[in-house]
């Protein structure tokens, strides 16, 4: 088939510079009534592109994070997520590094507890406060949170474990002689690799509590009871610490901050509690 060719004496067709949809519309119909199909469909994506301008140029509701919750000014920062300068790391017996890395304190998997030990609990409460902090496994198959606190005084302690004894025990060793497998503080709870967990401790005179992602998980009576630390590792890292075992966990927003017992028994945080 012959190749048509346009005869030198036809004018060449010049690029048209952007035009509005009136203008387009009516080229492209050239001369009989435009199309009212073309035309909407021109006049919508011109709207189109206004709506996404305006989106860009102001976000929309909600988009903007505002903090609302109260300043605390009565919490105490243990763990900022930039350094262990207020931690002291302890060897206990192949006891893996404890280390820094984007905001989060990560205690490796040793061949039995490792952890750290805050260097400053002379300047806090022993009794009547609270610890909030999140926490999450890596990899591991033992606790992943060690949380060694004083109740009452250096001497009297104990530990809050997750994740213990195969991976599912929470529970708080030791009271009575008892530890978290046998006490009545002891529960099961599932715990999903490399999710977060927050984690609150209250601890007073008369109860310690723990919730788990805001469930209270233990509320165990210890008026007239033995309050002790587990006999064994876990004795050297009095009286406040972070440990695991075994396991590799991760750790941050570590903070504590007094409570105030009301005439009911209740313990509230003494400020405004941010949750």
């Amino acid at each position: 088939m012959p190749i048509r060719r346009r005869s030198a004496d036809q004018p060449q067709p010049q690029p048209q510079p952007h035009q509005p949809a009136a203008a387009l519309g009516s080229r492209l119909t050239r001369g009989r009534p435009a199309a009212p199909s073309l035309v909407l469909a021109a006049l919508l994506s011109l709207a189109v592109v206004a709506h996404q301008r305006a989106l860009s140029a102001e976000p929309a509701a909600g988009d903007t994070a505002t903090d609302t919750s109260p300043a605390d000014k009565d919490a105490v920062v243990l763990f900022d997520g930039k350094s262990l300068d207020d931690w002291k790391w302890v060897e206990s017996g192949g006891s893996a590094p404890v280390v820094v890395d984007d905001g989060v304190m990560r205690i490796g998997a040793g061949e039995m507890i490792s952890g750290v030990i805050y260097k400053k609990a002379d300047e806090l409460p022993k009794i009547d406060y609270q610890i909030d902090l999140e926490a999450r496994r890596l990899r591991g198959f033992d606790f992943f949170l060690g949380l060694t606190f004083p109740v009452g005084d250096d001497e009297s302690g104990a530990t809050l474990v997750l994740g213990g004894w195969g991976g599912s025990l929470v529970g708080i060793s030791s009271i009575d002689g008892l530890d978290a497998a046998e006490n009545n503080s002891g529960t099961y709870k599932r715990f999903e690799p490399e999710q977060w967990y927050k984690v609150r401790l209250q601890v007073t005179a008369e109860a310690l509590m723990v919730w788990i992602d805001d469930e209270k998980v233990i509320d165990v009576d210890i008026d007239g009871k033995e309050v002790a630390l587990r006999p064994g590792p876990i004795e050297e890292f009095a009286p406040l610490s972070l440990t695991t075992f075994q396991t590799i966990g991760e750790i941050r927003n570590v903070t504590l901050r007094p409570l105030k017992i009301e005439a009911a028994g209740e313990a509230r945080p003494c400020a405004a509690d941010p949750d």
